[in-house]
């Protein structure tokens, strides 16, 4: 069994290869491993974008940002 980070930088491959639905899976595959992963999170929205669902990828960015808000003032 892959670990969390092991899944992400698979799921980033695919992503960089335009496999999208490949990483989804192994996004939401890490996201069980690990559900308080802002990162993680992130991953999954990006990866719902670039599928063209873009409400839900929007739910995983604002719950990414509730996680670690970090990123909150960069926009």
């Amino acid at each position: 069994m892959d670990s969390k980070d092991e899944l992400l930088v698979k799921g980033d491959a695919c992503m960089a290869n335009y496999k999208f639905d490949d990483a989804l899976r192994l996004f939401e595959q890490a996201l069980k491993l690990d559900q308080n992963d802002p990162d993680a999170w992130n991953r999954v929205g990006v990866a719902l974008r670039s599928l063209g669902r873009h409400q839900e990828s929007v739910k995983c960015f604002n719950h990414s940002l509730e996680l670690d808000p970090r990123d909150r003032q960069s926009s």
